[in-house]
């Protein structure tokens, strides 16, 4: 990391109200010139069975600690129990790949280097310093065992996961970190999906290509315990979130109530999603029906594929966006604790019925201080591409299908499933990766032209180099207040930079930025100039 910027409070004037520009959001994609080159394979020639049709994910993490995000692509494999014999020629020929960020818009394969190049069948994975030690280690999610790897701190990672206790042999699709007991390390949320049985069920729908989700049981979800001397506890049935039943398909562990402890959403599919809150003494309680975030806008058990969060209409409180197949639900928190489905009048309903929403994000495009929608779309049984979908927001809470305008990307058509985001390039907006199934992965570089401003708020632990996940940033403009909880983990089987980016619009600074770090700390800076990623170490004067 470099030397966390010194903000003082000088009592400058007040910044110019948050006004930005409404520019046309522009990106390109520069996945070649990146000298990215990767291509997803699920270990068949064609789509037979949901494991094969489920991923892949993607990840941003910055791994070497230089402040420029990685990034790293999960693959399938070929295994006997879920492929064609007739693609047998592809065993031991897909694996994971890492790319390390030159800092210069390129980036290298170190794969190899580094150690990480797991062959077994990808999903998605997590990033998070587990350890203390500085730098970031590698969660990878597969359909069978996962693995997880320490980071060395020279370039290198160690598979630690027997030793570790992180086995876990289910179907896993989304880890999320977060410090659940607030004992100072970060434990370990492990999502599951179903069990599959092997192509044992054929009674379907032929035109549907294979057996949906209720065909198969679900599995229950793992709470692991971070032990403080590099191993972990299964603790799901003592915390209270133990569900044998459940199919998740991604979760998020945010302080969603804001009272100073993590929560975890996690959304299933084709059943209800789970809400649990967290009692502040690591005890959690599923409150999705009575806070209205279990079901769709109709009470189905909507297929409910990648959750973020954001606060959409600038409330002071977190809101939810849910992609689904020919559905999406935005579920506005308009007051503490309590949501409503605003879909429809939000204009989403519409825009993003026409597609299969898998990966998603909240993220202000734009810098204008608005939330914009980004969502990856794809069929879900079979290779029929769909364009993705790009929603900027209006600054009324109402958004508007503006991607055929925003770059030739948004011209093509892919089997979308994981994205990610990050300012990879650092010039001060939000960039995208999205994974495709069955395709390339797609670099998507902000090209948006405005004056507007902005803020990249770091919260960094006291060894000046860990990102205090679990923190929350509020920065105030004028009168306006942006919250931003500091996770990675979100959308669907993929990981994002954790670093809060905040849109300024006109304002040449921020009046205030307010650090709640997890042990519940808080922190304030004032008249913060605007234009820079700006490092507050915990407990430096």
């Amino acid at each position: 990391m470099r030397a966390p910027t010194s903000c003082v409070s000088l009592l400058l004037c007040l910044a110019t109200p948050l006004a930005g520009q409404s520019t046309a959001l522009l990106f390109t994609d520069v996945t070649e010139e990146a000298g990215i080159q990767f291509h997803h394979g699920f270990g068949d020639q064609e789509l037979s069975n949901i494991v094969e049709g489920t991923g892949p994910g993607a990840l941003f993490f910055d791994f070497n600690n230089d402040d420029y995000p990685d990034i790293y692509l999960l693959n399938g494999t070929w295994k006997a129990e879920v492929n064609d014999n007739r693609s047998r020629n592809l065993r031991g020929q897909l694996t994971n790949a890492l790319y390390r960020n030159n800092g210069d818009g390129t980036f290298t394969d170190v794969t190899a280097a580094a150690g990480v190049g797991d062959d077994g069948y990808g999903m998605g994975g997590s990033a998070a310093d587990y350890d203390g030690d500085g730098d970031l280690d590698l969660y990878v999610l597969n359909y069978g065992p996962n693995v997880f790897y320490r980071n060395n701190g020279d370039g290198t990672f160690t598979d630690v996961t027997a030793e570790a206790g992180l086995t876990d042999p289910l179907w896993s699709v989304s880890a999320p970190w977060l410090d659940y007991d607030a004992d100072g390390d970060l434990d370990l949320y492990v999502a599951n999906y179903l069990e599959y049985d092997e192509g044992a069920f054929r009674h379907f729908y032929a035109a549907q290509g294979y057996p949906g989700p209720l065909a198969y049981k679900g599995q229950p979800d793992h709470l692991y315990r971070n032990n403080g001397n590099g191993t972990f506890t299964d603790v799901s049935e003592e915390a209270g979130v133990f569900d044998p039943d459940g199919r998740a398909m991604s979760a998020i562990a945010v302080d969603l109530d804001l009272d100073g402890d993590q929560d975890i959403y996690v959304a299933n599919d084709a059943m209800s999603s789970a809400y649990w809150v967290n009692d502040a003494r690591g005890n959690f309680t599923d409150r999705a029906l009575i806070q209205g975030v279990a079901f769709g806008e109709g009470g189905q058990g909507a297929s409910s594929m990648g959750p973020t969060v954001g606060d959409i209409d600038r409330n002071g409180l977190l809101d939810l966006w849910i992609p689904d197949m020919a559905y999406g639900c935005l579920l506005s928190q308009k007051e503490e604790g309590l949501f409503a489905d605003i879909t429809a009048e939000a204009n989403l309903a519409i825009i993003s019925g026409q597609y299969t929403g898998w990966g998603s994000g909240l993220v202000d495009f734009d810098n204008d201080g608005y939330l914009d929608v980004y969502t990856a779309n794809g069929n879900a049984h079979h290779l029929y591409t769909e364009e993705d979908l790009l929603a900027h927001n209006d600054r009324s809470g109402h958004f508007l299908d503006v991607a055929k305008d925003a770059g030739d990307y948004f011209q093509t058509k892919s089997v979308g499933r994981g994205v990610a985001f990050a300012d990879f390039d650092n010039d001060g907006d939000m960039d995208i990766l999205v994974a495709n199934l069955s395709g390339s992965p797609k670099l998507l570089r902000n090209d948006t032209q405005n004056d507007n401003h902005w803020l990249t708020v770091v919260p960094l632990l006291a060894n000046g180099e860990t990102v205090a996940l679990g923190s929350t940033i509020t920065v105030t403009v004028g009168a306006t207040r942006s919250i931003h909880p500091v996770h990675g983990v979100f959308g669907y089987l993929s990981a994002s930079d954790p670093r809060p980016h905040f849109g300024l619009g006109a304002a040449d600074r921020a009046d205030r930025v307010e650090i709640r770090w997890p042990d519940g700390e808080e922190q304030l800076l004032e008249a913060v100039p605007a234009n820079q990623i700006l490092e507050v170490v915990q407990g430096a004067k």
